[in-house]
C-alpha cells in the first residue's frame, strides 16, 4: 500500500469496549498514521472516519466553492465538540433483576398497556423494542428479561432470554438499570452496573417501586451515598426515583437519559485538555519508577461514545493504575463528565537509541 502511493486511512475495527479500545492503539505499530477506532457493529467512530476522509481527500470532499477558492478544508481540533446526532433515535435499554418493574415502567412511558405485566417474575422473555416520541426526540425503548445470577439460571429459555437482554444493553446508547428501591444495590445490581460501564454505555439508575418507600428524603440521600461508594467507575451517574404504577419520576428519568447521552457524546478540544493536564502534572506529577521519572507529554481525545483519551509520553507502561484513576476522576470533575465511563490509553514514545551499543 505504501508503494501504491494512494491516500490511506487505517481503521481499527471492533474497537468497542475496554479491550477493543486498548487494542486499537496497537495499530500505531503499522506505521500507517493514526488509526481510526471504529465499531461497525455498534456504529461508534463514524464521525472520526468522516473526519479522516475529509482530511485525506480535501479536494474530493470539499464543497465546490471551497475547491475553487482554497482547495482544502481546515479541520480545527482546538474547539470542544460533540458526536451527538439528534436526528437518530436514542436507544435506551431498561435492564434489572426479575420483577423489578421494567415492563410496568415502559407501559407508563408509552401511556398504554403495550407489554405484558403481572406479579410473577419472568413474564418478559425477549428484548422488546418499542418506539416513543418524547419532546421532539425519537426514542427506541428496549424492555428486557430480568437477569439473575448465572448459578441460579437452569432453564435454557431463561439463559437465552438473559443473553438477549445483555445484547440489547450492548447495542443501546443509554442503559437504565432499574433497581428495586425496597432492596437496592444487591450483588446482581452492582454486577449489571459494572457490565454497563465495561461496555462503555451511558448509565442511569432508576430507583423503582418508589411508591413503596416511606421516608423518601432520607432514603434517597442514603442511596446516593451508597451508589458513589459502590460504583466509582461511573461516579456522578443520575439516580432517579421512579414508579411505574403511579408515574412518579418518569419524566425525570427520560430527562436524565437524554442529559447523560449528551455527556456520553462530548468531545473536549486538545488545547483545553493539555492546559488542564499541565496544571495537574505540575501539582501532582506521576511517581518515579526505579528511580526514573515518568513523563507525560500531552493528551488527546480521539473519540467519544464514551469519552476516550490517549496519553502520550515516556515509560507510560509503568504508570500506576492508581494515577490513571486519579487522572480519570480529574477529567470527570474538570470537564463535567458524570455518569459515563472514561477510557484512558497510553502511547509510549519510541526511544531512537534503544538497542544501540554505547561507545567505549
Amino acid at each position: 500500500m505504501r508503494r501504491a502511493g494512494k491516500p490511506l486511512i487505517l481503521i481499527a475495527n471492533k474497537a468497542e469496549g475496554r479491550q477493543g479500545g486498548a487494542g486499537a492503539i496497537e495499530a500505531f505499530e503499522l506505521g500507517l498514521g493514526d488509526p481510526v477506532p471504529l465499531s461497525a457493529e455498534h456504529g461508534d467512530g463514524m464521525s472520526e472516519l468522516y473526519s479522516a476522509l475529509l482530511e485525506t481527500l480535501p479536494e474530493e470532499t470539499a464543497p465546490a466553492a471551497e475547491v475553487e477558492d482554497a482547495g482544502a478544508v481546515d479541520l480545527d481540533d482546538d474547539e470542544d465538540g460533540s458526536e451527538l446526532d439528534p436526528t437518530k433515535p436514542l436507544r435506551i435499554a431498561i435492564i434489572g433483576r426479575p420483577n423489578a418493574g421494567k415492563s410496568t415502567l415502559v407501559n407508563r412511558m408509552l401511556g398504554e398497556e403495550r407489554l405484558l405485566t403481572g406479579p410473577e417474575a419472568g413474564l418478559t422473555r425477549d428484548a422488546i423494542g418499542v418506539d416513543l416520541a418524547w419532546r421532539g426526540r425519537q426514542l427506541k425503548l428496549f424492555d428486557t428479561a430480568g437477569l439473575r445470577r448465572r448459578a441460579k439460571v437452569e432453564d435454557k429459555l431463561e439463559k437465552l432470554a438473559g443473553a438477549d437482554a445483555l445484547r440489547a444493553a450492548r447495542f443501546a446508547e443509554v442503559v437504565v438499570l432499574l433497581v428495586d428501591a425496597t432492596v437496592p444495590f444487591e450483588k446482581q445490581d452492582l454486577t449489571l452496573a459494572d457490565l454497563v460501564a465495561r461496555e462503555g454505555r451511558a448509565l442511569v439508575i432508576g430507583l423503582g417501586k418508589w411508591d413503596l418507600i416511606a421516608d423518601r428524603g432520607a432514603t434517597l440521600t442514603r442511596l446516593r451515598e451508597e451508589a458513589a461508594r459502590l460504583l466509582p467507575q461511573v461516579r456522578g451517574m443520575p439516580l432517579v426515583p421512579v414508579s411505574g404504577i403511579t408515574g412518579v419520576g418518569v419524566e425525570r428519568l427520560l430527562e436524565a437519559a437524554m442529559a447523560v447521552e449528551v455527556t456520553w457524546n462530548k468531545r473536549i478540544g486538545t488545547s483545553r485538555l493539555n492546559r488542564w493536564l499541565e496544571v495537574v502534572l505540575e501539582q501532582h506529577p506521576p511517581p518515579a519508577v526505579a528511580g526514573r521519572r515518568i513523563k507525560i507529554r500531552y493528551m488527546t481525545q480521539p473519540k467519544a461514545r464514551p469519552p476516550y483519551f490517549i496519553l502520550f509520553g515516556n515509560q507510560l507502561d509503568a504508570l500506576p493504575t492508581s494515577y490513571e484513576r486519579f487522572l480519570a476522576n480529574g477529567l470527570r470533575e474538570a470537564f463535567d463528565l458524570p455518569g459515563v465511563p472514561i477510557r484512558l490509553s497510553r502511547k509510549t514514545s519510541d526511544n531512537p537509541y534503544e538497542g544501540r551499543r554505547r561507545r567505549e
